[in-house]
């Protein structure tokens, strides 16, 4: 990890930005120390916080020179975000990225200003800080919560992320402008730019201080319920259609089943059932594959390589079903064959979910 602070020339081409929504004046103290440690441009976006918090918000843009950018009611961390994306890349064309960090004195100058190098060291990175949620004195809800949303991410997503929730993010310029249109616009966005990351802008962690003013005291604008339910949204919504693309593909493979064999009965008197399942199993795959490579994995990749990678895995899927389901049934002759085959078919749907994602329609940078 690169300890050594940018030189100032260097630092003036980064720009952080720090989403705030009803700040405790301690955040003046904040970025006066930030100014401090580093020459980078603040622009701050005070999200609808009212005219209670006016004066703060003159202060910093009075005395220490923040841009601030003024929300008439709250809007949400991620249209904050985006606002500020947009300003800076509108405002700033040669700026090679930004560092975003949270109002609530969570993250210190120093750990701001390590992430900051550590993206002119790795340009193509999204650098995230990340917190150690071992200690004592973490909130209950931020270290469960974050367990969870890890094991969450890792599963439905394929990303090994330590700390899914921080706000200390190095963003390349790049990546800033592609997240634009990222959905999301509270707390889930952030949640949104890591699955967007995964392909065009890999993952670089950087251990940071981690801080909380105590266990009970801790405030935050998250909300456990709302602001959850956004987040674990976005897996369920990934894998219910996943879910539904194989499920419709099901009922088109009967449905066509059914009417090739009205069709080719009366004329082919032996064959007309292997026909009718190769023609129906056919149509059903060429659905389920442009389903999947549209609206479930919103693949950007060519039709012919994941074709090819998908039929494949469609006809080694159902050599294992057949497969697994005689030598089952073998070992246990008691068993009932229906049963045994919705067991391993259950397990091969997830596996399938598993090479999909990964190998077959991944995207492509």
């Amino acid at each position: 990890m690169n300890n050594s602070i940018l030189d100032t020339m260097q630092q003036e081409k980064y720009k952080i930005i720090i989403p705030a929504y009803e700040p405790e004046p301690g955040i003046i103290d904040f970025i006066k120390e930030l100014k401090q440690t580093l020459s980078s441009e603040i622009i701050i976006v005070d999200d609808g916080s009212g005219l209670e918090y006016k004066e703060i918000f003159d202060t910093l843009q009075r005395e220490y020179s923040c841009k601030v950018l003024v929300h008439h009611v709250n809007m949400g961390k991620g249209r904050a975000l985006k606002d500020a994306f947009n300003y800076c890349l509108n405002e700033y064309p040669d700026m090679l990225g930004c560092v975003t960090a949270d109002s609530d004195g969570q993250h210190t100058p120093t750990d701001i200003a390590r992430c900051m190098t550590e993206l002119d060291a790795h340009p193509d990175r999204l650098i995230l800080g990340t917190r150690d949620f071992s200690g004592k004195d973490i909130p209950n809800k931020s270290k469960y919560g974050n367990t969870i949303t890890t094991y969450v991410v890792k599963l439905f997503c394929g990303m090994k992320i330590s700390d899914t929730q921080t706000g200390l993010r190095a963003i390349p310029k790049n990546f800033m402008s592609e997240i634009l249109t990222t959905p999301g616009e509270r707390f889930e966005y952030e949640m949104n730019m890591l699955i967007d990351s995964k392909y065009s802008c890999p993952i670089l962690e950087v251990p940071i201080e981690t801080i909380y003013e105590s266990k009970d005291n801790h405030k935050t604008h998250f909300d456990p319920i709302r602001d959850s339910y956004r987040i674990y949204k976005i897996f369920g919504k990934m894998f219910l259609h996943y879910t539904i693309s194989s499920l419709s593909s099901c009922v088109v493979d009967l449905a066509l089943f059914t009417v090739f064999c009205g069709m080719f009965k009366p004329f082919i008197s032996i064959y007309y059932v292997t026909i009718a399942t190769i023609l129906a199993r056919v149509i059903s795959a060429s659905y389920n594959y442009l389903i999947n490579y549209k609206l479930v994995f919103h693949s950007n990749d060519g039709y012919a390589k994941t074709g090819i990678k998908y039929f494949t895995l469609a006809v080694v899927q159902m050599a294992l079903s057949a497969t697994l389901v005689t030598v089952i049934n073998a070992l246990l002759p008691f068993a009932q064959e229906t049963v045994i085959k919705v067991i391993v078919d259950v397990c091969l749907f997830f596996i399938s979910y598993y090479v999909q994602r990964e190998y077959i329609f991944k995207k492509i940078k």
